[in-house]
């Protein structure tokens, strides 16, 4: 195991940066994701991390060791990406154990640890299987061991799960946490999905642009967003925003629906409440919002109810028996404790001490 950090890490191709120097400190044993839409820089960040892509300006240092111009086979990692890459005339036993015995390990110890990964990885049936005899999840278990055998200081993931159905996203994701609590390695793992970087990360670094926008927990990154970017990628369903004005103690939405609020700004401005889907309750108590049903979604013991407020949508989680159809004006009940505020440049509004 392995901590990993970096230090003013810069991209550029040709004149075009794509990283701005960043600073990350990724503890020994954890399992850290890099998340963010298309385009922000966590695959290529991943890539400078296992020596696939050269560093621009800047240090990467594995166990304490600058790695920034080591080879990736010199780095202690070993990665697995959105493509399988596994050998199709191959079996099980002999992709598993392949890195292996192009480092000259003897057999014994190959056969000994890929046998250990295959117990791992619930694979001991399928070891003489060739991979068009296995299912997707399958292929992606063999990409894995061939990892594990490997004993790497730092696992790197790059979207490993993109190729899958959703039911096997969500069966993977629950091997991959069990991987990491059993082997207690340290873990990188990039991809756009938030669902996936909420249910395995210890922390989660959100990326834009190529710069970090919030390092944190799941919890933390949820309740507690540091920008309107990070509270509106962060959820499924998202937070909604709801245009509003803040002056004199208050805020006031389009509709004139106000509530009083601790000193947000020294002057009047317009701002955006951000607001949870499980944060609205149908009833009149409390702040109430008069929304239009446009559709109900029923998802079992939940259901989602899309309304408009205004010109904007707002997402609404409901568990109530009341039957709602669309067309139906109805009063949500607001938990405006948990309300956020944000500029609509992006930045937190937080009140003024």
């Amino acid at each position: 195991m392995a901590s990993v950090e970096l230090a003013g890490v810069v991209k550029s191709f040709g004149n075009f940066p794509v990283i701005h120097g960043l600073d990350l400190a990724i503890e020994d044993g954890s399992f850290t994701v890099f998340v963010g839409p298309s385009g922000c820089g966590k695959s290529t960040l991943l890539r400078m991390v296992a020596g696939l892509e050269d560093v621009s300006d800047g240090e990467v240092r594995i166990g304490g060791s600058d790695v920034t111009d080591a080879d990736p086979v010199a780095r202690g990692i070993a990665m697995v990406f959105q493509n399988y890459a596994l050998y199709p005339h191959m079996s099980v036993r002999q992709n598993i154990g392949f890195p292996l015995r192009m480092q000259g390990v003897d057999r014994k110890t190959v056969a000994q640890r890929v046998t250990e990964a295959a117990e791992v990885l619930q694979l001991q049936d399928l070891l003489e299987r060739k991979p068009a005899q296995l299912s997707g999840g399958q292929r992606q278990r063999v990409a894995i061991g061939r990892a594990i055998v490997r004993n790497p200081d730092v696992f790197l993931f790059d979207e490993p799960l993109s190729n899958l159905d959703a039911e096997l996203r969500v069966s993977m994701r629950v091997e991959i946490a069990k991987l990491h609590k059993a082997l207690g390695t340290t873990m990188i793992y990039v991809t756009h999905d938030q669902t996936e970087a909420m249910t395995l990360a210890d922390k989660i670094v959100v990326l834009r642009a190529g710069r970090i926008e919030q390092v944190g927990s799941p919890a933390e990154l949820y309740t507690n967003p540091a920008t309107l970017f990070v509270a509106g990628f962060i959820g499924s369903p998202r937070m909604n925003f709801l245009k509003a004005r803040y002056a004199d103690g208050r805020i006031e939405l389009a509709n004139g629906v106000s509530w009083p609020v601790p000193s947000l700004a020294e002057q009047p401005l317009d701002i955006l409440v951000g607001l949870r889907p499980e944060h609205f309750v149908p009833g009149p108590e409390g702040v109430t919002l008069p929304l239009a049903v446009d559709i109900v979604e029923y998802l079992g013991g939940t259901r989602y109810v899309y309304a408009t407020l205004g010109e904007g949508q707002v997402i609404i989680e409901d568990r109530g028996a009341e039957d709602m159809a669309s067309g139906q004006i109805h009063d949500f009940a607001v938990d405006i404790s948990k309300a956020l505020y944000f500029t609509p440049a992006g930045e937190r509004l937080r009140p003024i001490a």
